[in-house]
């Protein structure tokens, strides 16, 4: 299991224990697994998507950063406009 913690400037959008995160980095989608290399990456158009608790959820977004340590997710990103 993974924690996560999605932020945007509204605040935040996700504070959850998780399985795996699907994430678009700037030279194509990654997935994160428990015991995943350390890394930064920034993040382009596209849509996070993340199991917690056996269901998915997405998540569109503009851009942003992920910073991955350990089985600790941190996501800072600006959302889709809603209209």
């Amino acid at each position: 299991m993974m924690h996560l913690v999605i932020v945007a400037p509204s605040g935040i959008l996700c504070l959850s224990t998780i399985e795996k995160i699907s994430l678009p980095g700037e030279v194509g989608a990654f997935t994160v697994l428990p015991g995943h290399a350390s890394l930064i990456s920034h993040l382009t158009a596209g849509e996070i998507v993340y199991t917690a608790e056996g269901k998915e959820n997405r998540i569109k977004i503009k851009s942003g950063f992920a910073k991955i340590d350990k089985d600790h997710v941190e996501v800072c990103v600006e959302t889709e406009d809603k209209k």
